[in-house]
């Protein structure tokens, strides 16, 4: 290749990095100057208000009282074929990628000590 045709790979690749960084800064301003980050934690702070007024009904009423009742357990598991797929991926490239760095190092502790 070129030095020519390197440089104004270059110049694209530099070109569209910067784009995505102004992009995602955009996303995220946009995101913070309208309240979202605010809007989510105030519904959390509403949900648990609501529960701390039903916990003091069922105190008040002299109901049996469990702690499960009143905790919202909401963890969602966003898993599907496609992420298990990636993460597998990710794992077995990990292994691989571990396995060479060690094979890399202990070759090169082999030269150094000879």
């Amino acid at each position: 290749m070129k030095k020519e045709d390197r440089l104004k790979l270059l110049n694209k690749l530099s070109k569209m990095f910067i784009f995505l960084l102004f992009c995602s800064f955009t996303i995220l301003y946009i995101s913070q100057a309208t309240g979202h980050y605010e809007y989510t934690q105030r519904k959390k702070v509403a949900l648990t208000e609501d529960k701390i007024k039903q916990f003091e009904e069922d105190v008040a009423n002299g109901k049996e009282i469990k702690i499960e009742d009143y905790m919202d357990n909401s963890e969602v598991n966003y898993q599907n074929k496609t992420s298990q797929l990636g993460l597998d991926l990710s794992e077995n490239v990990g292994k691989y990628i571990s396995v060479g760095i060690k094979g890399f190092f202990k070759q090169l502790n082999k030269l150094v000590e000879d």
